[in-house]
């Protein structure tokens, strides 16, 4: 090899390096009549737009690498007063190998995909990314560098195209689907993705260099957009829904009406407001047999507290299922009386929320939302003079009237550092408890997001018949870039920090000491596409008594084969007897926990093919008692064509001797050992009839049982002695079974009209059933309710009715 040869090759590499470490520039053109979104790119404007996003490089698996000729990808992009508008022309010397399922909206399935992500600010620090698959299906989410909310939906219009090059993508995304400042000459962060399904590869325009941890500050520009008047962003969406709901006692028939609003501030502000809620299509609670010493934390499927909500989860003090939650107080019976009627949720009048961000990245949100005032009915049964029974009834508040209200103050600066203002708050009318909890957070980076430093400082106040004060705080340095990297941590709670009137919080009154050290490949190797190792220390002693209430060493390996199959495994090992401070039910008492090691090994087969599967055995093993839980889940999914795929999991696990409370008797506090077993199936299912139409079904049978052998009597010290007296029956056998079969059309952008048929049941008794059949049986022979409901929701554009008139 000549020396010319090889001085050329290194300036070569130079150039291309300096290429990937510069932000690529691309230029909006602008287009006076707006852009016909058919993917047939035969407008004038694309024609004259010869500023082109191109010479896309590999993110995934192996980074760094330039697309090759026959993948190339063209995007561009022009703009008018509405909208922005994307060109994408995807070129495959394969096209009749390009994966197509079709899935619900915000469902990628096995599909290629392009993709745009927009920065107004050009801050770094929060993407709007809008999805087209090869099938014409729309994904969208808000994204920061901690997740995606796939629950945040804009209104945006796309078309595909197979071609005998590739495929093609038109996409319009109005600015009211974005937020940006108000500057005349717009400067955004703008990034470009590709995904190659087959081939498992995935591609950016600007280079996402996986050394470093943060992606969104590694976005490309955008220039040319200047002088847009911006329509006003006002939306209404109207819904009107009707039930019927039927079971062995009665029926009832339910009409409902109402509107959600949306209003646009300004470029960067909206309103979202929403009267008369109706949440009668959301997705079931899975109920279980809850045998901890906490509440069931529940997920949020109400769209209002879902779509968007980002800003408002900043500093973890806001769970919104307190709002329209259970009940803060139980009616206390007098003589003779019995509760007749107690309601176990609170309804919820209205809400509304602001957000959005300033010019200059502080970002400010602001929630408030009102529940009614909310009874229980209790009866009572008297005899007179003539033996008549004499009923009278009277009603006893659970509930007052209920303002909650969260306000976040976010800035943002450097490009990936932000400082952060929130708080919460809870007022309930008349002698009912008050609220207040108070964060400052910081996230600090380094300008090459090399190391990061991350932190907290929280108070809460109560005001109850007793008020009390507390508060929690930690500090975390990490190294975020690199093969290698590491987080240490450390944490205090005070025992009387509590934020549970609209955050939640289980443990309390410790402090902790974390480390977090990993290794990652960052390109294929000979076997694997992706690796990753993990070790991990925590150690947490509770404040009052120094004692430990948590210690564990973990190991953690993920990977994914040149094959795409995925596989992870992790050890965590408990050397020492640690204390569990929650278990007795009563505060300063603590139940002793023996040494213990678990592990699990979960597989993943390649997610593209048509039959793949997964399984999760797992296993704990504690140094005493013959204590041990083991289980496995497993889960076929079968894709029959583009249109029809089903996915089953069954999940079951067994718990040999395990110990938890069960009550009080004469001698104190009350331990059971118990064996446990739970199983739970679900299935899902999906047949699209279009891009636009899919039927979805959702069954889930869950079964669980808690059978007590032995009872025992807690010490002062957290060990036991045997309770021969304490003769109870403590058992528990539940069952529960819901099915969702829906179907749903959307009929125009941001209109759907959905019908859903809904049948659920439970069955709980003292008596344990361990035969399968047996539970099935009961469960379905217990009182099933069935409910129809049909629901439009219609989108309303202002500025369209405006034009009519």
């Amino acid at each position: 090899m000549s020396k010319s040869y090889y001085y050329a090759t290194i300036i070569v590499y130079f150039f291309v390096l300096n290429a990937f470490s510069q932000k690529k520039v691309l230029i909006a053109n602008p287009t006076a009549d707006g852009i016909a979104v058919d993917a047939k790119f035969n407008d004038k404007t694309w024609a004259n737009n010869n500023d082109i996003a191109t010479d896309f490089i590999m993110f995934e698996p192996d980074n760094g690498k330039l697309i090759s000729t026959n993948k190339r990808t063209e995007v561009k992009v022009s703009y008018d007063n509405d909208a922005i508008y994307i060109l994408a022309l995807l070129y495959d010397d394969e096209p009749n190998k390009i994966q197509r399922e079709i899935t619900k909206r915000d469902v990628f399935g096995v599909s290629d995909h392009f993709s745009v992500a927009i920065n107004g600010f050009n801050d770094g620090q929060q993407d709007f990314r809008f999805y087209v698959s090869a099938a014409g299906v729309q994904m969208d989410c808000i994204a920061t560098e901690a997740a995606e909310d796939y629950t945040w939906d804009a209104i945006w219009d796309s078309e595909v195209a197979i071609t005998n090059f590739g495929w093609v993508v038109e996409m319009k995304i109005p600015y009211a689907a974005l937020r940006f400042s108000n500057a005349q000459k717009q400067t955004w962060g703008i990034n470009f993705k590709r995904e190659i399904k087959r081939d498992v590869q995935t591609y950016t325009w600007n280079h996402v260099d996986t050394k470093i941890g943060a992606v969104i500050t590694q976005a490309g520009i955008l220039e040319g957009i200047e002088n847009i008047k911006t329509p006003t962003r006002l939306f209404f969406i109207p819904y009107t829904s009707a039930y019927y709901q039927e079971d062995d006692l009665a029926s009832d028939r339910t009409f409902k009406a109402g509107l959600d609003i949306k209003y646009g501030i300004n470029d960067s502000f909206t309103l979202d407001a929403i009267l008369v809620p109706d949440f009668g299509q959301t997705k079931f609670d899975n109920a279980i047999l809850y045998l901890d010493p906490f509440e069931q934390k529940l997920e949020e499927n109400r769209p209002f507290f879902t779509e968007g909500t980002n800003l408002f989860n900043i500093g973890n003090l806001f769970y919104s299922r307190r709002i329209g939650g259970f009940p803060t107080r139980e009616p206390v019976p007098e003589a003779n009386e019995e509760i007749t009627k107690y309601p176990s949720t609170v309804n919820l009048l209205n809400a509304v929320k602001v957000s959005g961000r300033t010019e200059n990245g502080l970002g400010i949100g602001f929630l408030n939302a009102i529940t009614e005032k909310t009874y229980a009915t209790l009866e009572s049964s008297t005899i007179n003079g003539e033996n008549e029974v004499i009923k009278k009834t009277r009603k006893e508040a659970i509930e007052p009237l209920t303002n909650y209200n969260v306000l976040v103050l976010d800035q943002r600066f450097n490009g990936n550092s932000s400082v952060s203002f929130v708080n919460t708050n809870t007022t309930r009318n008349g002698d009912f408890r008050d609220a207040n909890a108070t964060a400052l957070v910081f996230d600090l980076s380094t300008k090459a997001n090399t190391y990061n430093l991350y932190g907290d400082f929280k108070y809460s106040t109560v005001n109850d018949i007793q008020s009390y004060n507390g508060f929690k705080t930690a500090l975390n340095f990490a190294k975020t870039s690199g093969q290698y990297r590491y987080t240490v941590s450390g944490k205090y709670i005070s025992s009387d920090y509590d934020i549970n009137d609209l955050g939640l919080v289980f443990y309390t009154n410790y402090h902790n000491a974390f480390a977090n050290g990993s290794y990652r490949i960052l390109n294929p190797t000979k076997y694997f596409n992706t690796f990753k190792v993990e070790q991990e220390f925590n150690l947490e002693l509770q404040n009052t008594t120094g004692k430990m209430q948590e210690v564990w060493y973990k190991t953690l390996i993920k990977a994914r084969s040149k094959k795409n199959h995925y596989m992870e495994f992790s050890l965590v090992i408990n050397p020492f007897e640690t204390y569990d401070f929650y278990e007795p039910r009563v505060a300063g008492r603590y139940l002793q926990i023996p040494k213990r090691f678990s592990s699990y090994f979960g597989v993943e087969f390649n997610r593209n093919n048509a039959f793949t599967f997964d399984f999760t055995p797992s296993i704990a093993v504690f140094d005493q008692d013959n204590r041990i839980t083991y289980g496995i889940a497993v889960g076929p999914k079968y894709r029959f064509n583009d249109k029809f795929s089903l996915y089953l999991v069954m999940d079951y696990s067994k718990k040999k001797n395990d110990r938890g409370w069960v009550g009080f008797d004469d001698t104190g506090i009350v331990i059971g050992q118990r064996d446990r077993e739970i199983l739970q199936n679900d299935l899902t299912g999906k047949y699209a009839l279009n891009n636009k139409m899919t039927i979805n079904l959702t069954a889930r049978y869950y079964w669980s049982y808690s059978d007590n052998k032995n009872f025992f009597s807690l010490q002062d010290d957290g060990t036991v002695i045997d309770n021969p007296t304490f003769d109870l029956n403590k058992n528990r056998n539940f069952n529960s079974w819901n099915l969702d079969l829906s179907y749903s059309w959307w009929f125009a952008p941001g209109s759907e009209l959905s019908l859903l048929y809904r049948n659920y049941s439970q069955e709980s008794k003292n008596i344990v059933e361990r035969n399968l059949g047996a539970n099935l049986k009961n469960v379905f022979n217990s009182n099933q309710t069935n409910i129809l409901s049909i629901s439009v929701r219609y989108f309303i554009d202002y500025n369209r009715i405006k034009n009519k008139f």
